[in-house]
């Protein structure tokens, strides 16, 4: 296939206008870098768009993962059952609590967390369980959630790919411990941060004194944390965005259910009844040649992405823990088969049907 004359197709596209410009303006001319007021208002707007009593905005989405499962005491010896199929910081936030993270297999259906398996990976030093929603899609939150409860376990929902995703009706980040990432090709951003969301008005109250060197008072320290505070300049294009969030997700749901609708050659995402798929990702399974497939869509100005092409439990710091081929089948068969396509609000109609009528053609 030859490259057409037409303007490239990005896999993703940060939207960024003048009101968010005019928004860091004004606070590089207020004065007030550090975290203070907008940081404070944006807080509040992003629990009560999640559905949550609190938030606890940080400066990445990691931090947010951090500061979280220290305020639920995860600490040296402690055990964090977790996917192994998502983003490195899943797992490097329990390592840098001096916790373990056990990972088990997931669902075949929408390749999240599989509570099916959780239970039996549950030992006397667990003290977390940390579903990830990936891609926008709500993990299986009430099983593993009542998992939780019944064996007196925290629940940190890492949600950095679903802002507005819901299960039942309920925004996800409401079940557990919500944990978000506003990096800059994520549904919002701030251009860089993460938030927390909580119901715990004790784990709220940690996570704020966590969040800046573990002081509640000025210059004492009670506890151990570092600088993970979220910065006025980030909360104030975080503010202007959550005037748009709910369009772009709203636009992003049409573009993957048209996506859907046109695919005939491959696998396309599954949405399981009752939750709210928000398609951070639009992540189709190609069977065969996926890197081939991947070269064509450029050639043809279609970008796409591989969300993840290693699984966390064979990538090169994680296997001294010991794992091996075929320690979880299904996630080391999908890191083989994912390919994301562009689904971002950007998308115009036409460039939706170029999108699927390339894939078909390329699959075909």
């Amino acid at each position: 296939m030859t490259t057409i004359d037409r303007q490239f197709i990005p896999v993703a596209k940060p939207l960024i206008g003048d009101a968010e410009k005019r928004a860091v303006m004004d606070v590089l001319d207020s004065g007030q870098l550090a975290m203070g007021s907008r940081t404070e208002a944006f807080e509040k707007a992003f629990a009560e768009y999640v559905g949550a009593k609190h938030a606890i905005g940080v400066n990445s989405g990691t931090a947010a993962l951090i500061v979280a499962l220290q305020a639920h005491g995860v600490g040296p010896g402690d055990e964090v059952i977790t996917t192994p199929f998502s983003f490195i910081a899943t797992a490097t936030s329990i390592i840098a609590c001096g916790a373990t993270p056990v990972f088990v297999d997931i669902d075949p259906f929408d390749l999240n967390l599989d509570p099916n398996q959780v239970e039996d990976a549950i030992t006397d030093q667990t003290k977390a369980v940390m579903p990830v929603h990936l891609y926008g899609h709500p993990a299986r939150i009430d099983e593993i959630q009542e998992l939780c409860e019944d064996n007196g376990l925290a629940l940190v929902e890492d949600a950095a790919q679903a802002h507005g995703a819901e299960h039942a009706g309920r925004r996800v980040g409401t079940f557990g411990t919500g944990c978000f990432s506003f990096y800059p090709t994520k549904n919002m951003t701030t251009g860089e941060g993460g938030i927390i969301t909580t119901n715990d008005d004790e784990v709220a109250r940690l996570c704020r004194i966590i969040r800046s060197h573990g002081q509640e008072v000025r210059y004492k320290h009670d506890y151990f944390g570092l600088n993970w505070r979220m910065q006025d300049m980030n909360a104030a294009i975080g503010l202007v965005q959550m005037d748009y969030i709910e369009d772009w997700n709203t636009a992003r749901i049409a573009n993957a259910e048209k996506l859907a609708s046109l695919i005939r050659t491959v696998e396309t995402p599954r949405v399981r009844d009752g939750d709210r798929h928000v398609f951070h990702q639009f992540t189709v399974r190609v069977p065969r040649d996926r890197d081939g497939v991947q070269k064509q869509l450029q050639d043809a100005g279609i970008g796409s992405a591989v969300h993840y092409p290693i699984p966390i439990h064979q990538q090169p710091i994680i296997r001294q823990m010991g794992f091996g081929e075929g320690s979880f089948p299904v996630a080391e068969a999908a890191a083989g088969h994912v390919l994301s396509l562009p689904v971002h609000p950007s998308l115009g109609p036409e460039d939706v049907e170029y999108i699927a009528a390339a894939l078909n053609r390329i699959c075909g």
